[in-house]
């Protein structure tokens, strides 16, 4: 069965830290281009961080030197670290699996980020 589970969001004051999961299908994770987007109150929908179909994380300008993209291929599983998290980074965030056919989302994680 396809399936993406998001987890790891939650309310965290302005400058902490939280650590985003994304577990995946075996079939999934090993053959689909893996990311993460996230949508705030009344904005679109936007990138946060992906792998390139080489394998190598890509960040928007927004979080680069903030966040950092990972995978753990045993688990089956890709993590997104946020740092010095800003009140600008609530939002909804999602995991994505892209191929060339289709595209599969995660349910959504909600992330807070207030004093």
């Amino acid at each position: 069965q396809v399936q993406l589970v998001e987890s790891g969001g939650g309310l965290v004051q302005p400058g902490g830290s939280l650590r985003l999961s994304c577990a995946a299908s075996r079939s999934i994770f090993s053959s689909y281009v893996m990311g993460w987007y996230r949508q705030a109150p009344g904005k679109q929908r936007e990138l946060v961080a992906r792998f390139t179909i080489g394998g190598t994380p890509t960040y928007a300008d927004s979080v680069e030197g903030r966040f950092t993209l990972s995978r753990d291929n045993a688990k089956n599983t890709m993590y997104l670290q946020m740092n010095s998290l800003k009140p600008e980074d609530t939002a909804v965030y999602y995991c994505k699996a892209d191929s060339i056919t289709r595209a599969y989302w995660g349910q959504g994680t909600q992330v807070t980020v207030s004093s």
